[in-house]
């Protein structure tokens, strides 16, 4: 071992630095979820699958039931339980080789969470580097028209602080919900005691009050949804 070097053996006890990224899939096809999606408000989340033989079984969770049924190239889904505000579903379907999950699982990558809003297949990974981010890119060209990363977190050094993260995808808000949020934040409407009230938020934006109420409200549901999920 030379000055200043560290042996084999120390080398192998370090903690990788890994990375967690956040992966938005556009155009994938044969996924009855991201299907499903585009015919429901808001996103469809709680996505989990299993394989058994040929057969790979999937559940989700949705808010708006009629929506699961209107959805084109779904197959059946069945009620599993009925929780208030959403209700968990369950499908089967022959497994294939175009399922995104099931190619980046195949490359040893467990999927963190998984999630669909508007035909768009939203995963979570915690991955060793970016060699294996730049394999699933790669693996997933001609099933997906586009695959979009989002965010990419690198962990902690060996022997640093791990800070409380919490990340947020941006990429879940509309425009309009960002610039609602940019303007309000802008003026101070945030602040105790407030800058601006609800009122003059929305004259700025040329939206009538309630508008204004309904974008930020929406807007912020998706947001402690990002926060809450992360903890």
């Amino acid at each position: 071992m030379g000055a200043g070097g560290k042996s084999t053996d120390d080398r192998a006890g370090d903690t990788p630095e890994g990375v967690r990224a956040g992966v938005a899939i556009h155009g994938t096809r044969n996924c009855p979820v991201v299907a499903a999606s585009t015919a429901h408000d808001g996103p469809i989340t709680g996505v989990t699958w299993t394989h058994a033989g040929d057969t790979h079984t999937e559940e989700f969770r949705a808010r708006d039931p009629d929506a699961v049924d209107r959805a084109e190239g779904v197959p059946a889904a069945a009620s599993v339980v009925d929780l208030g505000d959403e209700r968990v579903y369950r499908y089967d379907r022959p497994r294939d080789g175009e399922c995104a999950c099931r190619i980046i699982e195949e490359l040893d990558c467990p999927i963190a969470d998984a999630r669909a809003e508007d035909g768009v297949l939203s995963l979570t990974l915690h991955l060793p580097d970016l060699e294996r981010l730049r394999d699933i890119v790669s693996a997933l060209d001609g099933i997906a028209e586009r695959v979009e990363v989002r965010y990419l977190v690198h962990g902690a050094a060996d022997g640093d602080a791990v800070p409380d993260r919490t990340l947020v995808d941006r990429g879940r808000l509309t425009d309009r919900q960002c610039e609602v949020l940019r303007t309000a934040y802008g003026m101070g409407y945030f602040k105790r005691p407030r800058d601006a009230n609800a009122s003059t938020v929305a004259d700025a934006l040329d939206i009538a009050p309630s508008t204004f109420a309904e974008h930020l409200a929406a807007a912020q549901q998706k947001l402690l949804e990002e926060t809450l999920a992360a903890e």
